[in-house]
């Protein structure tokens, strides 16, 4: 995990994003995060609380890092 990267979404963001934060942060549509989180697809694990959808900053760091190791090793 890149712990710069996991002060920057922490400062940002705070310990969890909801779907408007990964969408700026993944450059995705809201709309296909929902879908994608629907069908089961979405690489970034989530979860609801007091009706809203979230994620954890540390996953979506790792996300981000297997991303960079995808680059890197292609």
């Amino acid at each position: 995990m890149s712990l710069m990267t996991q002060a920057w979404l922490l400062d940002k963001y705070g310990p969890r994003l909801n779907v408007d934060h990964l969408a700026e942060v993944m450059g995705m549509a809201r709309a296909t995060i929902n879908n994608e989180i629907s069908d089961g697809s979405f690489p970034v694990p989530t979860y609801r609380a007091h009706g809203k959808r979230w994620a954890d900053y540390r996953d979506v760091d790792a996300y981000l890092d297997r991303c960079r190791e995808a680059v890197a090793s292609a």
